[in-house]
């Protein structure tokens, strides 16, 4: 089992990322990180990582489920083309495809969230409205392969619920 988590290159939401990830290492799943492009990434809160991947290089057959990570920075995704499409393709793959913060806005903006339920950071509870996603504001949603959390502090149940669908 293999994840590719995808972070802004900068301002990314430390605990979404790192506590998601040690949920799904935990369970001896793969993580991979990708952003736009290769290299340093820097956390909001200051933490450290690297993108091994840039987004055009994620090929959806060599993973079993996609996470945006949230954090002020993943609105550059919103309207990345690149990113919409990868969340489509998962999608369309039948793989696990999960969200945090901010970052449901981009499977909402993907077209994914028409009819499902969803949560997200309060500021985007309009845009997955707009979008036709059912809001429901919980800290942790999902419905079928999609997956959405509202914030850092639902990082570590994101995490678990992303093994869970992985397992079915």
């Amino acid at each position: 089992m293999r994840v590719v988590f995808v972070i802004a290159k900068s301002r990314f939401r430390d605990e979404e990322l790192f506590h998601s990830k040690e949920e799904l290492e935990k369970k001896g799943i793969e993580t991979v990180i990708a952003s736009t492009e290769r290299g340093p990434c820097l956390g909001s809160l200051g933490e450290p990582t690297e993108a091994e991947l840039s987004l055009e290089e994620i090929n959806s057959d060599e993973f079993n489920a996609i996470v945006f990570v949230g954090g002020a920075g993943a609105a550059v995704f919103f309207d990345n083309q690149t990113a919409l499409s990868l969340a489509r393709e998962f999608f369309e793959q039948k793989k696990v495809v999960g969200a945090i913060c901010i970052a449901p806005s981009i499977l909402a903006n993907a077209g994914l969230l028409k009819g499902k339920n969803a949560t997200a950071y309060p500021s985007e509870e309009e845009n997955l409205k707009e979008k036709g996603a059912n809001y429901s504001g919980k800290p942790v949603e999902s419905d079928g392969k999609i997956v959405t959390a509202n914030g850092p502090g639902a990082a570590r149940e994101f995490g678990s619920k992303i093994v869970e669908l992985l397992k079915e």
